[in-house]
């Protein structure tokens, strides 16, 4: 049997989000993130997000600043801040309350992550964010939503586009990377990338979620 408990809500121009645990009778309770009644990543299965930092790290030699795009609850931001070649983290994040509770240690976790010196937090549009950035950067990670195929706002659609990442492209250094995690596979989000950056890899990760095994991926590109 497993039950859910409210953990925190909190209302936004574009709509609901919720923390929630999941207690189940032979497992750990678990946080879960929901955004509009969209399951977005909970506390148990955490492997893609973390592989979105490790992978994006092993692409560039000297990963001094990176921007990650969407905080969710953390563990690709920890994951970065893990490699000591990291002198700079950029986390920008749509959701003010979803920043609120990583700080305030309503996700347990979360007052550790974001109290690394080298994390700078921006509380905004990752596509206003990027079109407004002055400096540029070895690493862009992005996990805003579910991918091109499952988008939590529809607004996101913009972040798969070509212009957007001919902007993300603009802020890289030579030989940086742009990463970006889609719960399903994106072909045409493939082709767009190998237009913008003339290449792109796909990743696939096998995950279990809930006891429901899953089938995420990752889409590399070099500047």
């Amino acid at each position: 049997m497993t039950e859910y408990v409210e953990v925190a809500r909190a209302e936004s121009e574009r709509g609901e989000v919720v923390l929630r645990r999941r207690v189940e009778e032979r497992a750990a309770d678990t946080l879960e993130l929901r955004v509009n009644g969209v399951f977005v990543m909970d506390t148990r299965e955490t492997t893609s997000e973390i592989e979105l930092a490790g992978a994006a790290l092993e692409l560039v030699e000297d990963p001094r600043d990176v921007v990650v795009g969407g905080l969710g609850l953390g563990y690709t931001t920890q994951r970065v801040l893990a490699d000591h070649r990291v002198e700079q983290v950029k986390v920008v994040e749509i959701e003010e309350a979803l920043v609120g509770w990583m700080r305030d240690g309503t996700v347990p976790h979360g007052p550790a992550v974001l109290a690394d010196r080298r994390v700078h937090v921006v509380n905004a549009d990752i596509m206003v964010a990027v079109a407004e950035a002055t400096s540029t950067y070895d690493l862009v990670l992005l996990d805003v939503d579910n991918g091109p195929g499952f988008l939590v706002y529809d607004a996101n659609a913009g972040i798969y586009e070509r212009a957007f990442l001919t902007s993300v492209r603009r802020i890289l250094n030579p030989g940086g990377a742009l990463v970006i995690w889609s719960a399903s596979p994106a072909p045409e989000l493939t082709a767009v990338m190998e237009e913008v950056f003339g290449n792109c890899t796909e990743q696939s990760h096998d995950v279990l979620l809930q006891e429901r095994p899953e089938h995420y991926l990752l889409y590399l590109a070099r500047a």
